[in-house]
């Protein structure tokens, strides 16, 4: 049997100054399916050239602009298979736009595009295309995540009746943005980043991670942004109730001017019977807390997890996975799911890896935390 060859990859931005594009590199590459070989790193074509150079591909692999990546790479038999987005968020739906166009699939960084009429308008391209789209909210790639997403679809813990889900940071805590720190500056601009600021950096794989994790949409929110930092131009501290569609409420609370914080995602779910807590900090730990009976901790990597976290793990327990792992996960699964799309033209994306649904409903979270922040009020979902 022929040994099946590596998908080919090109990256649209994570040049020079980058915190996500080498993620998205190693993340790709680390399970042997994905190889990176193209790319329009920059819209400096001098700076696209160098992260080529540091990348190691190809210097003719290395374009000025996405739309001569694309161009070239089709006309090539050993063109790219996919391009992942790893831009600001204003192109995300230009370049998945022109990918979609010239029938490559796409993977996508969060949140989907900048504004929820932009989300709309990708999801019909999607959809008219067929092709395969994939969005890397990171941490639905966690073996413990996953764990506790079928624990929740068990109904081990009874009825869901509260979510509390929090995602601290403290980087923003000073006006960065003015020194001229690249990620500051972007995320700090709402002409690049769109109007939502924090809300759409963290605000979005908070909210994800509450659907994805319990299996229930939020039907209505009532947000509150601040602009704490002076002149900031977004928002970089949110706080939102939430409704689910099973009655329960929901509490989220996203910031990037927490002093002191790292990357504080925490999610706690309160059934009937028991609840569950996991942190993002401290990932290889699940918490399973019963009203009747003794508290459980339950640990990577170990046997006698569901079958959808053992599916993800690479490493037996006491073996630490971490962000790089979790973010690779969602790689491997679009590469599987891209080969058998290849070899039999069908539709199976799993639902697991979060997709254009995912990124219209992050994006419309957005939106409606903007409307509930000018209103004051509740607003449907």
């Amino acid at each position: 049997m022929a040994e099946t060859r590596k998908l080919r990859m090109g990256m649209v931005g994570g040049g020079p100054g980058a915190f996500i594009g080498p993620v998205h590199r190693m993340a790709a590459e680390l399970d042997g399916r994905i190889e990176m070989v193209a790319g329009a790193f920059s819209s400096s074509p001098e700076k696209s050239r160098a992260a080529g150079v540091s990348f190691h591909i190809d210097s003719a692999r290395a374009y000025a602009g996405y739309e001569d990546m694309l161009g070239a790479e089709k006309q090539r038999q050993d063109g790219i298979d996919f391009v992942v987005i790893a831009t600001p968020n204003h192109l995300h739906l230009p370049v998945a736009k022109a990918a979609l166009a010239a029938g490559i699939p796409v993977v996508s960084d969060k949140p989907a595009t900048a504004t929820y009429e932009e989300a709309l308008e990708l999801e019909r391209l999607v959809k008219a295309s067929g092709l395969p789209y994939g969005l890397t909210h990171t941490y639905a790639g966690y073996a413990l995540v996953r764990d506790a997403r079928a624990i929740c679809a068990s109904g081990e813990l009874g009825a869901i009746r509260k979510v509390s889900v929090e995602y601290l940071q403290g980087w923003l805590s000073e006006p960065l943005e003015l020194t001229g720190q690249k990620q500051a500056s972007w995320r700090s601009d709402p002409a690049q980043n769109g109007p939502g600021g924090c809300i759409g950096d963290i605000g979005t794989h908070a909210f994800h991670l509450v659907e994805y994790m319990t299996g229930l949409d939020v039907t209505a929110l009532h947000a509150t942004l601040r602009s704490v930092v002076p002149g900031r131009r977004v928002d970089d501290d949110c706080t939102a109730l939430l409704k689910l569609s099973n009655g329960a409420d929901g509490v989220l609370m996203a910031s990037q001017i927490a002093a002191g914080e790292g990357n504080g995602l925490r999610i706690r779910v309160y059934g009937e019977k028991a609840s569950l807590h996991w942190q993002q900090e401290t990932p290889n730990t699940l918490q399973l807390r019963r009203n009747s009976g003794p508290d459980e901790t339950r640990h990577a990597g170990m046997a006698y997890l569901n079958h959808a976290a053992r599916a993800v793990t690479r490493l037996p327990g006491g073996h630490p996975e971490g962000y790089l792992e979790a973010f690779a996960v969602l790689y491997r699964e679009f590469a599987i799911a891209l080969e058998a799309w290849r070899s039999d033209r069908l539709d199976v994306l799993p639902d697991t890896l979060p997709g254009i649904r995912a990124g219209v409903r992050g994006m419309r979270f957005i939106e409606r935390a903007i409307e509930s922040n000018k209103t004051g009020a509740w607003v449907d979902f």
